[in-house]
């Protein structure tokens, strides 16, 4: 009767434990609430499930975040990023070389190389070039191995900051830095 339990991997016992802890807590919640309306105290018993259920729940907070973590891990390994990037540069190159082109022609910085003659074919030159530089280096290997150790990297940090409890310590994020002065401005 049990054989399926021992069947499960340890992410699904965790899932399993969870559901039925919120499970618990979504009923002991409901059923004092109805309690409470109905005039009656809340039961000790139902105080008792839902604190349990709390608890229960902060200690599988942080084995669970690790597992899903290490599964996230797992799972970004098997990816090749900088490919995907690749191919939808590719896919989407005459629409991101008109951008370029517009972005170009609109920068107030280029109003006067935009009288020079060819100056039309020099931007799409450039933006060619640049695409295909931007593909080619998208397509090595090597791009690919970079994005793999800044991925894997920065997922072992959070890892390890998660499992020291770092975040715990923190009261709130520390504001943006200004942009400066004169500095673009996304959407403008």
């Amino acid at each position: 009767m049990t054989q399926w339990l021992e069947d499960l991997s340890t992410l699904q016992v965790l899932l399993l434990v969870v559901a039925v802890l919120l499970g618990g807590s979504v009923l002991a919640a409901l059923l004092g609430a109805l309690l409470v309306r109905m005039g009656m105290r809340r039961p000790w018993v139902l105080r008792l499930a839902s604190r349990l259920a709390f608890k229960g729940l902060e200690l599988i907070k942080r084995p669970l975040t690790i597992t899903v973590l290490d599964e996230v891990a797992a799972v970004m390994r098997t990816g090749h990023y900088t490919k995907n990037i690749s191919d939808a540069l590719i896919e989407n190159h005459d629409e991101l070389k008109a951008l370029v082109a517009e972005k170009v022609r609109e920068d107030p910085n280029a109003r006067l190389v935009s009288r020079l003659p060819g100056y039309d074919t020099i931007v799409s030159e450039v933006t060619e070039t640049t695409l295909r530089v931007m593909i080619e280096m998208l397509s090595d290997p090597r791009t690919d191995e970079l994005v793999s150790d800044l991925l894997r990297n920065n997922l072992e940090q959070i890892r390890i900051a998660v499992r020291q409890r770092d975040h715990e310590q923190l009261e709130g994020h520390d504001p943006a830095d200004p942009a400066p002065p004169g500095a673009p401005r996304p959407g403008s």
